[in-house]
């Protein structure tokens, strides 16, 4: 099987009509950052700023993951971020398991492409897919796993950072791990 690149594989899902998502949509948010990244954050679904932008966490909560980044010396070029979903679901509502269903293979070939050294689930929708069905952000935040040979771990994602400040401090002590593997632990 011969492997595409990033760029191929962008092509390929922006005209996806494997689901109902398609018909809302304003673009597909693929991803976007270092193809060659060491950290890699995967979020659950687009919201509507990135649904208008094309660009994943722009917002409010893409605001405070790009503090979280400065903190720990890293920016978006020097990352990769993705989505369990590449379309907004209406509403903002989370994104439904046969949805993710839909696009999980698109974000398996990311991240063969990419080969992260870490890749960081932003939020238990993602941690629950990709790490655990009963994960708990709350508890296992920073926790990192060995899953299919990918070292990935939970944290809060940044809209719930937002709603509740008091947990930044625990999601600091995250990135500082991010940024162990980041440097090449």
């Amino acid at each position: 099987m011969v492997q595409k690149s990033l760029s191929e594989l962008k092509n390929e899902v922006s005209g996806c009509t494997r689901c109902e998502l398609c018909k809302t949509r304003t673009n597909v948010v693929f991803g976007s950052g270092n193809e060659n990244a060491r950290i890699m954050f995967i979020g659950e679904a687009p919201g509507e700023k990135e649904d208008l932008s094309g660009i994943p966490f722009v917002g409010r909560a893409g605001q405070l993951l790009d503090k979280f980044l400065e903190a720990i010396e890293l920016d978006r070029e020097s990352v990769y971020i993705a989505n369990m979903c590449k379309c907004r679901p209406p509403s903002n509502r989370d994104p439904r398991p046969e949805e993710q269903d839909m696009c999980i293979e698109y974000l398996r070939e990311q991240v063969r492409i990419i080969k992260p050294s870490l890749i960081v689930c932003l939020g238990r929708i993602s941690a629950q897919r990709l790490i655990s069905p009963d994960f708990k952000v709350t508890k296992q935040h920073g926790e990192v796993y060995d899953k299919n040979g990918f070292n990935i771990m939970g944290t809060f994602h940044p809209a719930a950072l937002l709603r509740n400040p008091n947990q930044k401090p625990e999601a600091l002590k995250d990135f500082l791990i991010i940024k162990e593997y980041a440097k090449g632990l």
